[in-house]
């Protein structure tokens, strides 16, 4: 796995090994930021990489010009591959690492009344994360009136059944293999 443009371009990146992790694959990183580049080409950019593995999506908007990734993972494991990655390449200043439960961190954003203008969820597939997850963003306004979230699933249809059409719009979706890609914004 690498950074595919931007500062960063080519870094080879540390990943996590063992099965219950799945990194997004190159040709679905690069479709993906070809479809937000626009986006991170904002000025003061904030990015949270939620359920983060190794941090590649983060670490990939901070290449490509994103001013601030939040990454976070429960996983010690985890955490070190992205802290060795935030070395690797040199974004020390525009990085934060959270060690804790996705719960944790929103409520940890809505304590310091942070807005996020990018969100990346891909949480374990199977799990009802996706759900939970876009519920707290909701009720703690974390998302920027023209931020944008990209879901990561094996399952379009059951997640798409799941996203709160009063607060949600589901303005595109990818689909590359067995992965979807659902992009998401605030209605209004």
């Amino acid at each position: 796995m690498r950074i595919i443009s931007g500062q960063n371009r080519g870094t080879k990146l540390n990943t996590l090994e063992g099965e219950e992790t799945r990194p997004t694959l190159d040709r679905v990183k690069e479709s993906l930021f070809n479809i937000i580049q626009v986006k991170l080409e904002e000025e003061s950019i904030v990015v949270l990489d939620l359920f983060a593995g190794s941090g590649a999506l983060g670490l990939e908007s901070l290449s490509r010009g994103a001013s601030k990734a939040i990454f976070c993972d429960k996983f010690g494991k985890a955490i070190d591959v992205i802290n060795k990655n935030v070395d690797k390449t040199r974004n020390y200043e525009k990085a934060v690492v959270l060690k804790c439960s996705y719960e944790n961190a929103l409520d940890k954003l809505k304590l310091e009344n942070i807005s996020l203008d990018i969100i990346f969820l891909d949480p374990p597939y199977e799990s009802n994360y996706y759900q939970k997850a876009l519920e707290k963003i909701k009720e703690y306004n974390l998302l920027k009136e023209d931020g944008i979230i990209i879901l990561e699933t094996d399952d379009k249809d059951r997640i798409i059944k799941i996203i709160d059409s009063k607060y949600f719009d589901i303005y595109d979706v990818r689909k590359y293999g067995r992965v979807s890609l659902i992009f998401l914004n605030r209605k209004g």
